[in-house]
């Protein structure tokens, strides 16, 4: 009697560790399935906010009276500047 029960607590010890295992695996699979997709709304909210930070500044420059032509050097530059920050967003691929 004492040596049944003994069996039956081992079979339920272990079928208890085998759903422990498949639930880790489940969980595991929805944290990287989260982190996915937190990375594409953050890409996509940086790229957003870039681009009406530029339309906003677009508007705004065109009531100010025009400047100086500046040199091809500084046109250069600030394209590099303003396409800088869009560049990771843009290359940035998800690890699997």
């Amino acid at each position: 009697m004492l040596a049944a029960r003994k069996r039956l607590l081992i079979a339920e010890s272990e079928l208890n560790r085998a759903q422990l295992v498949q639930d880790w695996q489940a969980m595991t699979g929805d944290i990287q399935s989260l982190t996915r997709q937190a990375r594409i709304i953050s890409s996509l909210a940086s790229a957003s906010a870039l681009l009406v930070g530029g339309l906003l500044s677009f508007r705004r420059k065109k009531s100010i009276p025009p400047a100086p032509k500046s040199s091809w050097w500084q046109s250069l530059l600030k394209g590099v500047q303003l396409t800088g920050p869009l560049w990771p967003a843009f290359c940035t691929r998800p690890k699997e």
